[in-house]
């Protein structure tokens, strides 16, 4: 990425004028825009399935839209402004770091993510109004305008991404290293730590009615998890090549996870959209988080001990050390979600629910027969889990490797 907003590094005079206590590092303010644009979008979108859990219809600007609107423009404002300043004012260096587009404009290649997904953020924006006044409240987080939403904000989350590992790669390419460069590393490693942690979320999210609780006692829960999760994985680990790349991407996933659930619930709410069979009158949480990061701290450990192993080998390495690990922790912590009365307070939260749901449902704290299989079926269903694990590994690696060359 064309470092717009400080100066070059390979000019020596503009270096030594830069302070060493200046809070942004000499790292561009874009950079710090787009990671917190990937913050609102995601924190909105997690309160925004909270407002449907516990009050129903929403208005086009209700307090989670506008946050989600937030991060939207800022992204878009700082990458334009970004893309504007490369082409009228950048220097030639600048501008051979960049991409070409249209043949006249200069940007990033993070930059263009960041764009397209404001774009299609704020597109979603009067299409949900017009599901929501034509169709009622949606059943389904995936419903066509989510979608354009979701793929508007994946736009703006991978556009961060890119964004600081453009500048970490060109950082990292000087052929001079002193404790300011090593302090500017440090900083880019936390903001792609945050960035990634935040597109993991939103990933997450997208797939949470295929990986609840009640799903950790099926072999679907865990095909669903080999599928979706080492290819983002080894892609961070691999692209940002930092000894625990991985484990601080899921454990900003985690944090922000668990905080949402513990600080929604704090503020009063109550459903304003029949049937009501669940009484509420504060926020429903959304979901505790699953523990990525026991595989995690493994697959990183992987990468960081084998680096000149054979891609094809450690793809089949790391999806069975993937699905073993994510297998021993959630199945006994489904259990306890689903049937432990430990488990239902402010901290995991397996309490909340949907205000048009029945609370004397039967099957409410506990696992429903057509959702548990015969060991057979589900050692079946575990072979498939690893099969589908060493696909999304090995894209993940071939990913990952991509991703460490970005300087644009």
């Amino acid at each position: 990425m064309a470092n717009s907003f400080s100066p070059s590094l390979e000019d020596s005079s503009d270096y030594n004028r830069v302070s060493t206590s200046d809070f942004l590092l000499g790292i561009p303010p874009y950079l710090y825009a787009v990671v917190f644009s990937s913050f609102c979008v995601i924190v909105g979108l997690i309160w925004d399935i909270c407002w449907h859990t516990s009050i129903g219809r929403d208005g086009l600007f209700s307090p989670p839209h506008s946050v989600i609107y937030v991060g939207a423009v800022v992204s878009g404002l700082f990458s334009g402004f970004q893309v504007l300043y490369t082409t009228f004012k950048g220097n030639a260096i600048q501008k051979a770091q960049s991409v070409k587009v249209w043949g006249f404009f200069y940007s990033s290649l993070g930059a263009l993510f960041c764009i397209w997904g404001a774009l299609m953020m704020l597109t979603s924006a009067p299409f949900d109004d017009w599901w929501h006044n034509t169709y009622g409240l949606d059943v389904q987080i995936l419903s066509p305008p989510h979608t354009v939403l979701a793929l508007g904000i994946i736009g703006v989350q991978f556009g961060a991404i890119v964004s600081v590992l453009s500048a970490k790669n060109q950082i990292a390419s000087q052929p001079f290293s002193n404790e300011f460069t090593k302090r500017r590393l440090r900083r880019l490693n936390v903001l792609f730590a945050l960035s990634g942690g935040f597109l993991m979320t939103m990933w997450y999210t997208l797939l949470s009615e295929e990986m609840g609780s009640w799903e950790m006692h099926n072999s679907s829960f865990y095909k669903v998890t080999a599928m979706a999760f080492p290819l983002f994985l080894l892609a961070f680990g691999r692209g940002a090549g930092g000894r625990w790349s991985i484990t601080s991407v899921t454990g900003v996933y985690m944090a922000l996870m668990c905080l949402t659930l513990w600080i929604i619930p704090l503020f009063p709410a109550e459903p304003k959209l029949g049937p009501i069979w669940n009484h509420i009158d504060h926020y429903q949480g959304f979901a505790f988080p699953l523990w990525l990061i026991v595989p995690a701290m493994a697959m990183d450990w992987l990468l960081n001990r084998y680096p000149i192993l054979n891609d094809w080998w450690m793809a089949a390495i790391m999806s069975v050390v993937f699905v073993i690990l994510i297998l021993a922790v959630q199945w006994p912590f489904g259990e306890f979600l689903r049937e432990s009365p430990y488990s239902r307070n402010w901290i995991f939260g397996s309490h909340y629910s949907y205000f048009g749901n029945d609370p004397n449902w039967e099957y409410r704290f506990k696992f429903a027969p057509w959702m548990l299989q015969s060991a057979t079926d589900f050692s079946i269903g575990i072979a498939y889990a690893l099969g589908f694990g060493y696909v999304s590994s090995r894209i993940g690696l071939a990913w990952g490797k991509w991703m460490r060359k970005i300087q644009r």
